[in-house]
């Protein structure tokens, strides 16, 4: 008898980049506002909704966070959007959807 496939692993993750804010040439940390992003999404994380998250280190900036399985794109889009770093223009956002093909 075949097996059944397991469910996919499908999460709607975060990725960032460069906003109208954004200090060209800077490094990520010594961006103005990054510190209230950082604590922001800290913040999530101690509730439980995000799993990882980190800048990327090349020249183009930007970043992705990962949420927690389980949410809804309406609930990650939602708090995607009230990062100060959005409001305030240091960071772009987009939600996407993603599926989890491989994993320890």
């Amino acid at each position: 008898m075949a097996t059944p496939n397991p469910p996919r692993d499908i999460r709607y993750v975060i990725v960032h980049t460069p906003g109208p804010s954004w200090v060209h040439g800077k490094p990520v940390f010594e961006q103005p506002g990054v510190q209230a992003h950082v604590e922001y999404f800290r913040g999530l994380r101690e509730h439980g909704k995000l799993a990882l998250g980190g800048p990327f280190l090349d020249a183009g900036g930007g970043g992705m966070m990962i949420p927690t399985p389980g949410l809804s794109r309406d609930e990650v889009t939602a708090f995607a959007n009230a990062d100060p770093a959005i409001a305030s223009g240091l960071l772009r956002v987009e939600v996407r959807e993603w599926m989890i093909g491989m994993k320890a």
